[in-house]
């Protein structure tokens, strides 16, 4: 009866040190009330009352002696350590830009409007409002570390604040770090924008798996030259290496010349393996007209043929149904309408070759999309990567 007596007297501690004792309890009554637990034929109050006692006592242990925890209180910045931080973090502001420096950003700060701060992109939204409040409330900025004490300005964004107030330049920067990356998501390979601004003509080119188009524009969207040759039917056989050589070198000697010719870049899936023979064509055909028409790049480097998306061209013209892609016809025979109708067509052709354009399109019978889509890729190269318009 011992273990008794000697829970008895921790339930007692337990109710005055207020902690929950009702599961001890439970547990005794369980007990009590059982003559014995069976266990392999052995008594089970022989074998568990001596655990048990010392299962309770532990467990009592834990709830009535309980010791004070050793973990150390989380210690919380006084205001004064906070200021204290603050100050140096100015102060290391102050010394980072020169007296000339200094002056010319707390001119900005102390004169410029809420919307003129709001030209910085970092000072956009609440911080420029704040700046201004804290003028009106504080008197004008004296030093740069006084910046750190308007609301929502810390010592990495003040930096930050300071540097494009000096140098207002890195946001053009910027933008044309955009620009580039936009232009490299239609047009492969990379290329200097400032190329592409002095670009005086292209041809562009299209190739299907039974002709090559191509169309000349000059900058001002004159069409120079535009026309289709049928090459091979890929569908009836298959071409060796030397065949595509012969019949790729003969067609290009026919197209003129250009600062840049534009090839159009299908997005075909390689995982349909029906689609392989084609894939096989395109890529064949596209390696040979760069290898050919880069006449030039083993003496300078310079890319004279690039890759233009052909789903790009196909959303400048809103051609595009979900992921497919719609015939242009209708839009070229609309510029060649307008060509005759309009005084400042989007795309003029000239008087001497509209008769010959206008009956070659209405002589078209097929559908011939690699003559449509060659022109109305050449007038997207312009607008997309020369001009930076959109219609």
């Amino acid at each position: 009866m011992a273990w008794k007596m000697g829970l008895t007297c921790l339930i007692k501690e337990g109710a005055h040190t207020g902690f929950e004792i009702s599961r001890p309890r439970m547990i005794l009554n369980s007990w009590s009330s059982s003559a014995h637990l069976p266990s392999a034929g052995i008594s089970g109050r022989a074998r568990c009352f001596p655990v048990l006692e010392s299962f309770l006592l532990q467990a009592g242990s834990n709830l009535c002696c309980r010791k004070k925890s050793t973990t150390p209180d989380k210690t919380i910045p006084s205001v004064d350590v906070c200021d204290e931080t603050a100050k140096e973090s100015g102060s290391a502001l102050n010394k980072l830009f020169s007296s000339e420096q200094q002056t010319a950003i707390l001119h900005v700060l102390n004169t410029a409007s809420s919307k003129e701060l709001e030209a910085f992109k970092l000072l956009r939204g609440r911080k420029s409002i704040n700046i201004v409040e804290h003028r009106k409330k504080f008197g004008p900025f004296e030093n740069l570390e006084s910046l750190i004490n308007v609301p929502l300005f810390q010592y990495k964004t003040a930096l930050q604040v300071c540097n494009t107030i000096l140098c207002p330049e890195t946001g053009r920067e910027k933008r044309k770090l955009q620009e580039n990356r936009l232009l490299g998501k239609f047009i492969k390979p990379d290329i200097e924008r400032k190329r592409l601004k002095a670009v005086n003509s292209i041809v562009s080119i299209v190739f299907g798996t039974r002709r090559i188009a191509w169309a000349h524009l000059d900058r001002k969207l004159t069409v120079l030259d535009w026309q289709k040759i049928e090459c091979w039917k890929l569908l009836n056989k298959t071409y060796t290496s030397s065949v595509y050589l012969e019949e790729i070198s003969s067609i290009i000697s026919k197209m003129p010349g250009a600062d840049f010719y534009v090839l159009e870049k299908t997005g075909l899936s390689i995982q349909k393996s029906s689609l392989f023979p084609i894939l096989l064509h395109f890529h064949i055909t596209e390696a040979m007209l760069y290898a050919l028409l880069n006449t030039t790049f083993a003496q300078d480097g310079q890319h004279q043929v690039l890759s233009m998306n052909r789903n790009t061209v196909g959303k400048h013209f809103n051609l595009m149904i979900g992921d497919t892609r719609t015939s242009g016809k209708e839009i070229v025979n609309q510029l060649l309408s307008q060509s005759v109708l309009k005084a400042e067509p989007r795309v003029f052709f000239p008087p001497d070759k509209i008769v010959r354009y206008r009956q070659m399109f209405s002589a078209d019978t097929q559908r011939i999309e690699e003559l449509y889509d060659s022109l109305l890729q050449a007038i997207a190269f312009y607008e997309l990567a020369v001009f930076d318009t959109e219609h």
